[in-house]
């Protein structure tokens, strides 16, 4: 059952509901260190996925880069500096990937 309409998780209409999260279309590579012990990930923001389909989709980026990381708040961290693979991977699947930061 789902907690929220109280309709088992095949009817469920709470996650129909959802909106996707707004995007501009383009998709932002950077790569950051803040608060992670001078440790470098590559973040990767702006897709208009939800939820279910952003983890798969960082579970494919990760596979690419031969590393490890996380989906966030609407983030993907892949660990280390892969910033070039990852967007060869964005531009492979169709997305329009731009380098944002230093």
């Amino acid at each position: 059952m789902c907690p929220d309409c109280r309709q088992p998780m095949a009817a469920c209409i709470c996650k129909q509901s959802k909106p996707l999260p707004k995007s501009d279309g383009v998709v932002r590579v950077s790569r950051s260190s803040k608060g992670r012990g001078g440790k470098i990930v590559t973040l990767v923001t702006g897709l208009a996925l939800d939820d279910l389909a952003l983890a798969q989709f960082g579970k494919q980026l990760k596979a690419a880069c031969g590393s490890g990381g996380t989906v966030k708040d609407g983030v993907i961290e892949v660990q280390g500096d892969h910033c070039d693979q990852v967007m060869q991977t964005l531009q492979k699947h169709g997305y329009t990937a731009k380098r944002a930061g230093g």
